[in-house]
């Protein structure tokens, strides 16, 4: 398991080898399926256009709380290597923001660990967010979408893995 909470950009590339690397060390030969996602900053928001985003963390507590996080994942959904980057600091239109991968002996666990970590990412992890259009700029308040998407996660029978 690895994470980080980071200003500089990332190579999913990289952290794709690196998590294929600790599932090999931890599992080797009974990883079947990695999964990982991409997020990036999108160019508007409902109320318009804007320029990016700023991302704002408390250093120690930001990471301990993804830490926690992937560690829920890895034993929900019995990875065999899990990994997050999140980016912090001002970001543009079309930047990255974060990377989260899971590998697994089945798809189904890959693909569930990921979306379980970015649906309770917005719920768990400490970051604040803000909009900006020039030099104004808007803090953006927590969306009943993503309460939401966290809220599916707590009837696990709703999500019973498959072995495919």
């Amino acid at each position: 398991m690895f994470v980080s909470v980071q200003e500089s950009d990332f190579s999913p590339h990289d952290l794709h080898q690196q998590l294929y690397a600790l599932a090999s060390q931890r599992n080797a030969g009974n990883t079947g399926a990695i999964v990982t996602f991409t997020g990036l900053v999108r160019d508007a928001n409902p109320s318009g256009k804007i320029e990016g985003i700023e991302l704002e963390h408390y250093p120690g507590m930001t990471e301990k709380a993804l830490q926690l996080l992937i560690q829920d994942a890895t034993q929900r959904f019995s990875l065999n290597s899990a990994g997050a980057v999140h980016r912090v600091g001002r970001l543009y239109n079309n930047d990255q923001i974060v990377w989260v991968g899971c590998a697994a002996p089945h798809r189904r666990a890959a693909f569930d660990g990921a979306c379980f970590i970015m649906d309770m990412l917005k719920q768990s992890v400490p970051l604040w967010k803000k909009e900006f259009v020039g030099s104004d700029s808007t803090w953006v308040e927590a969306k009943i979408s993503d309460d939401h998407a966290a809220m599916k996660w707590m009837h696990p029978s709703s999500h019973a893995q498959d072995n495919e």
